[in-house]
């Protein structure tokens, strides 16, 4: 992939939580990410930001980064 992987190109979600009373954003990518906020939005964007971070990580330490779901055949 290299330095060029874009993290908005992964399959995102949010999801209602009654159990933890917040909404849940979620990457299909990264199935043990997640980020809890009372605010629908910002649970997007906590999850967005987590992954780009978590995929700058990878990068910086050669590691393989998931393939987007929407590139794959």
């Amino acid at each position: 992939m290299g330095c060029q992987m874009d993290s908005k190109q992964y399959t995102y979600r949010v999801t209602w939580s009654a159990e933890d009373n917040g909404y849940v954003g979620l990457c299909a990518e990264f199935p043990s990410l997640s980020w809890l906020d009372a605010d629908q939005s910002k649970a997007f964007s906590g999850i967005e930001e987590l992954v780009a971070d978590v995929v700058a990580d990878m990068i910086s330490n050669n590691e393989k980064v998931p393939t987007p779901l929407s590139g794959k055949i």
